[in-house]
């Protein structure tokens, strides 16, 4: 019967390895990219809205306790009160505009008692890779203006430290307020706020993401249609092996036996005989 071929242990594996990938391409990569392609759309819409929306209190739109979300990430919210720089931590590892860089977080305590981290920008480091000199925070009391934004994560929850090589300021690997906080001993809020251009203690104001829609739905068709294709493919060659003729299926050719050194001789002398005759 035919169909035994789909038995054979060659085409179980090759079975297995097509299904296995159709099935990842369909319910793993593709809705990794359409996710990817939806935060991107949530990013764009966010940006958007916050060049031409007019910026509110922190309170109003994150009352204290509250962590930043996709909704709130990238709005505009005034604040005022005083920087803590005693507090101050250096995210290192950092890349702006493909060159690398330095991030200065310092704590800022509002006037209604609350504590937040502000993202003062950027900094390029000195020519033997250390933090170079920058400004310090102003002094007193100063209005902000700033951009919400969600704490990054690090996978080893590694806390800050100080590098005595350098310039021993406490250094971390993420922005993350938390990792701030245990480091400083203050209680500050989660979620961070990244200062623009012309706000009192920026450095380098770090550039806003762009706002192009990005590969990702592409990329998601793309793996669809590479799964598509696997199916497809093992059809093809399913199908191929049924007709007649199939590489699995048609009849192995036998070995010819191989001949004697007798017969090989015979073979000849019957040859030149006939030859003679003739």
């Amino acid at each position: 019967m035919r169909l035994k071929f789909l038995l054979r242990p060659s085409w179980l594996a090759l079975t297995l390895v097509v299904f296995t990938f159709a099935i990842a391409c369909y319910t793993l990569l593709a809705p990794w990219q359409f996710r990817r392609d939806d935060e991107r759309s949530a990013q764009n819409a966010a940006l958007q809205a916050s060049f031409t929306a007019q910026p509110r209190p922190l309170a109003e739109v994150l009352p204290p306790g509250v962590a930043p979300d996709g909704s709130t990430q990238w709005d505009r919210v005034t604040v005022t009160g005083s920087y803590l720089p005693q507090g101050e931590v250096v995210a290192r590892l950092r890349t702006v505009q493909g060159e690398p860089a330095f991030e200065v977080l310092t704590p800022f305590r509002t006037t209604g008692g609350q504590v937040i981290l502000v993202d003062r920008g950027y900094v390029r480091p000195d020519s033997r890779t250390r933090v170079p000199p920058y400004a310090a925070p102003p002094a007193g009391e100063v209005p902000l203006v700033a951009r919400i934004r969600v704490d990054e994560n690090d996978p080893k929850n590694r806390d800050a430290f100080a590098d005595e090589s350098t310039d021993g300021k406490l250094h971390s690997y993420t922005v993350d307020s938390r990792v701030v906080a245990r480091a400083s001993g203050l209680g500050i809020r989660p979620g961070y706020f990244q200062l623009d251009d012309g706000q009192p203690g920026v450095l380098g104001a770090l550039p806003l993401p762009q706002t192009d829609s990005g590969p990702f739905f592409s990329y998601a068709l793309q793996w669809i249609a590479f799964g598509t294709m696997a199916i497809l493919g093992w059809l093809y060659f399913t199908v191929r092996e049924l007709k007649p003729g199939g590489a699995l299926t048609s009849p192995k050719p036998s070995r010819e036996r191989r001949k004697s050194v007798a017969q090989i001789l015979a073979e000849d002398e019957a040859a030149e005989d006939h030859q003679v005759r003739t």
